[in-house]
């Protein structure tokens, strides 16, 4: 008998151009042999060329599907992407809320998606305060980005110093793990600080920035990978690794598609051998003096 695979769900919006959002995390979610099951906040007009439009999803229908979802099924890990407005952040809020009371709480993924790529607001300013006071705390780990961490902590987010304080500064605002990403500088450097015993630990994950135009839906990509390896029980040091070197290959064997940023090939191991590991990790001890 074939063994069940774990179950994530994912939160997101939905791209027609399924580079980001839902369908694009629905084919990470495959990618790592998992099953993806999906609750969508909202609609987008967009292609590789930008975001057009957002529409919200009526936050009663994501309340009832998510509540569906779970009477139904044994859900591994969570994952949240965009969330489009305060009323569904808020629906998504009371959701993990209500598993945190009943200890039932999965690996949560929160990637704390504010703009698109081509400057579109995908959350509005009372869902950006509501997702810092009540999402992050409730969050296994949150992975925003240098604009994004930017943000949510009121500083500029420019370096690997500025990720440091950055995280520092997240955490003191409730999250316990934090992967701030960044692939946008000249060496695509991420950090990951997370809570153990011996207080906060640093681990510094450098590759080679590729140049690319296949680029789109990058953080909806590696967040999800992240949710998928650790709903495999990995320990969140070997997921983040793991989920990077994901993206650099999807982003390595992507097609060229389309006229604007196109995206990755989340499904690129059907038909290829894996790369080598391009990834050093650097790893950091910072005890709390706590």
């Amino acid at each position: 008998m074939a063994v069940t695979p774990p179950v994530v769900l994912t939160i997101a919006g939905f791209d027609p151009s399924s580079g980001a959002g839902i369908t694009a995390d629905i084919k990470t979610i495959a990618a790592h042999e998992c099953y993806g099951v999906a609750c969508i906040t909202a609609l987008t007009v967009q292609s590789t060329r930008g975001v057009r439009r957002v529409v919200g999803v009526d936050p009663q229908i994501v309340a009832e599907t998510l509540q569906e979802l779970v009477s139904d099924l044994v859900v591994e890990a969570v994952h949240i992407g965009m969330l489009g407005n305060a009323q569904v952040a808020a629906a998504v809020a009371d959701f993990l809320g209500e598993f945190a009371r009943n200890a039932r709480l999965p690996h949560v993924v929160l990637d704390p998606i504010l703009k698109s790529s081509s400057g579109a607001d995908l959350l509005d300013a009372a869902g950006t305060r509501l997702l810092i006071e009540r999402l992050l705390p409730l969050a296994e780990v949150v992975t925003p980005n240098l604009d994004e961490a930017s943000v949510l902590t009121g500083i500029p987010v420019t370096n690997l110093d500025q990720m440091r304080e950055a995280a520092g500064r997240l955490h003191s605002l409730g999250a316990a793990n934090v992967v701030v990403t960044g692939g946008h500088l000249e060496k695509a450097i991420d950090l990951l600080s997370f809570t153990s015993a011996r207080g906060i630990q640093q681990e510094v994950f450098k590759a080679e920035r590729q140049r690319s135009n296949s680029t789109h839906g990058t953080g909806c990509a590696f967040s999800t990978a992240l949710a998928c390896h650790l709903a495999h029980g990995r320990g969140l040091p070997e997921a983040v690794l793991l989920s990077k070197v994901y993206i650099s290959a999807a982003i390595a064997n992507a097609h060229p598609l389309g006229h604007g940023v196109g995206p990755l090939h989340h499904l690129y191991r059907r038909s290829q051998p894996r790369r080598p590991n391009p990834i050093v990790a650097e790893g950091e001890h910072l005890h709390s003096r706590t």
